[in-house]
């Protein structure tokens, strides 16, 4: 199943989280979410959004003023 990235670069906090959430709903259980990420705020908010939506952080990196994320969408309940 091939990556699906989503380029969140520019935007502030809460957009970044909101649009990978609209983006995950759209992908099957167990699909990968890459997200591109400008914000600082945006580290503290997807392990946030990843604790309480179910949904696993694979990976968390930076580049420069970049922020790179790797979601794994959960199971299906």
């Amino acid at each position: 199943m091939p990556d699906t990235l989503l380029d969140v670069q520019g935007l502030s906090c809460p957009l970044p989280v909101l649009k990978a959430n609209k983006a995950l709903r759209g992908l099957p259980p167990g699909a990968e979410l890459t997200v591109l990420a400008t914000d600082p705020a945006s580290q503290a908010d997807f392990r946030a959004f990843c604790t309480e939506t179910g949904h696993e952080l694979l990976a968390s990196t930076q580049e420069g003023s970049v922020y790179r994320y790797t979601l794994r969408k959960r199971a299906a309940p």
